[in-house]
């Protein structure tokens, strides 16, 4: 797993769900809410790159990210 000031996600489509967790958590601390917005968009170039692999590993950040966030918050980082 990556240090908390500079994480880096695992590419691997099969990331179990509690190393995306794990990750989120990390991701949302060391950038807070705007994590949200970056995982949003690298699941979007990935898929306009025909990576769906990549692209669904960051949606699955990008869902953990916004549970981790809790409620309460403005849904940044969603895509209509």
């Amino acid at each position: 797993m990556a240090s908390r000031a500079n994480p880096k996600p695992a590419d691997d489509p099969g990331m179990p769900a509690m190393d995306v967790h794990a990750y989120a958590r990390q991701l949302l601390d060391a950038r807070g809410v705007a994590a949200i917005a970056e995982a949003a968009q690298k699941a979007r170039a990935f898929a306009d790159q025909g990576d769906g692999a990549r692209a669904e590993t960051w949606r699955r950040i990008q869902a953990a990210l916004l549970i981790a966030r809790g409620p309460g918050q403005a849904d940044v980082g969603q895509e209509p």
